[in-house]
């Protein structure tokens, strides 16, 4: 019990030290949460948005700068947090491998990048909150706070999913960001007024979404949506954990030799020249 502990620890150290070492990460979660949450709600006018809330049918009118700034967090932290854990798995697939060639145990690291990913997530979801509530006060900062940390769970895990899969850093991020412009600009209720349409029931943040908005302006807890995104993360991290697995296969395993495809050609010895007898 204690070796597995040890091992766990230590694995979680690497994961830690490694997003340390991302400068640019801690750059954006440090300035660009706090700038992009504030300017949301200091430039979007602050005139009434009316639109329906699909998680309980409710007929929602808050502040156009309330909503943006709810909406933006959850872009922001997912963002962020993705990002993060692919950095980690991207840039450690190398080191992950030979720790797996060399007998690590496959299921410490993955309960590392787990332990890591929530660490993130939770420390991101709180500062998001605790910026949105220097603004102004939500009716629920604790579900707001939870909403955040799932809709960040989930992105982790794709994250870790393209670091595993991707070939490539500027794919993995294209990937990101296009996922997740995607997922909260449909589901946006400033830009969409609520829609209608049940695809946005498929998206991964739209639990997130529900919750979020509910405990801003309502007192309805949304246990049900929350369960809806862990469900999102669970998923995920099923993708990404074989993603994994496979990454850090066993290289060491007897493989045939390499052939070509046509049969070699045997090129003759060069024979030796034959030295020219002049006669004096």
């Amino acid at each position: 019990m204690r070796r597995h502990l040890h091992l766990f620890v230590t694995a979680c150290r690497f994961d830690l030290v490694e997003h340390t070492r991302n400068r640019l990460a801690m750059v954006l979660v440090a300035l660009f949460i706090p700038s992009w949450i504030s300017l949301a709600y200091a430039v979007i006018p602050s005139t009434t948005v009316t639109f329906r809330l699909r998680a309980t049918g409710r007929l929602l009118a808050p502040a156009g700068n309330q909503i943006t700034q709810i909406t933006g967090a959850i872009n922001a932290v997912t963002l962020i947090t993705g990002f993060m854990m692919f950095a980690v798995t991207f840039n450690g697939g190398r080191f992950d491998r030979r720790l797996a060639m060399a007998g690590y145990p496959r299921i410490h690291l993955v309960l590392a990048k787990t332990t890591s990913l929530a660490l993130a997530s939770g420390a991101v979801a709180a500062y998001a909150t605790a910026v949105i509530c220097a603004a102004w006060s939500p009716r629920q900062p604790v579900q707001l706070a939870a909403a955040l940390f799932c809709g960040a769970l989930t992105y982790g895990a794709l994250g870790v999913v393209f670091g595993s899969l991707l070939r490539r850093e500027v794919e993995g991020m294209f990937a990101l960001v296009m996922t997740s412009l995607v997922d909260v600009g449909l589901q946006s209720p400033l830009a969409s007024g609520g829609t209608r349409s049940a695809a946005v029931e498929f998206l991964p943040t739209y639990g997130t979404m529900q919750a979020a908005t509910a405990a801003g302006f309502t007192r309805t807890p949304l246990p049900g949506d929350l369960a809806v995104q862990i469900l999102w993360f669970a998923g995920a991290a099923l993708v990404g954990l074989f993603a994994f697995r496979r990454r850090t296969k066993d290289a060491l395993t007897a493989r045939p030799p390499f052939r070509l495809p046509w049969p070699p050609r045997h090129r003759q010895p060069a024979r030796p020249a034959r030295a020219s007898s002049t006669t004096p």
